[in-house]
Order: C-alpha cells, then sequence, then structure tokens
C-alpha cells in the first residue's frame, strides 16, 4: 500500500529540497531551510477490464499511459 504522495506505478514521492550554495553560505543571507517537493498526482480512472475504480498515478505515468499497460499485454 503505497502512501497518499507517491504514484502507484513509478512510486515517485515527495523530496526534500532547498539546500544552497556555498556563496550564499558566506554573505548574509539568512536561509529559510528545507521544503518539500511534492509529484504532480491525479485521480484517473482505470478501464473496467482492469476492475475500473480510479489511482492517483503522476502526470509522467499518465502521458505514457501506464495504467493502460495490463489492458495491452
Amino acid at each position: 500500500m503505497a502512501s497518499s504522495n507517491t504514484c502507484n506505478y513509478c512510486k515517485k514521492g515527495t523530496r526534500v529540497a532547498g539546500g544552497y550554495s556555498n556563496r550564499v553560505r558566506a554573505t548574509q543571507f539568512n536561509p529559510t531551510g528545507n521544503k518539500r517537493k511534492y509529484p504532480n498526482l491525479q485521480w484517473t480512472a482505470l478501464p473496467k477490464s482492469l476492475g475500473g475504480g480510479r489511482v492517483k498515478i503522476c502526470t509522467r505515468c499518465l502521458k505514457a499511459g501506464k495504467q493502460l499497460e495490463a489492458v495491452k499485454k
């Protein structure tokens, strides 16, 4: 069972971002810490041949048609 912020096909999930360069560290810049980046997940309907229902899938997998792979085989 995948978490709610994870693609069911490629397992793409949240990432922690917000590193800063050595040049920024040398100035009086006040870094604000890390940010969490979320994947672009969309609800999509499965075909009846796969049992129907809906799944969360990232747009990269949606564009590639990975939710239909079991139908093509």
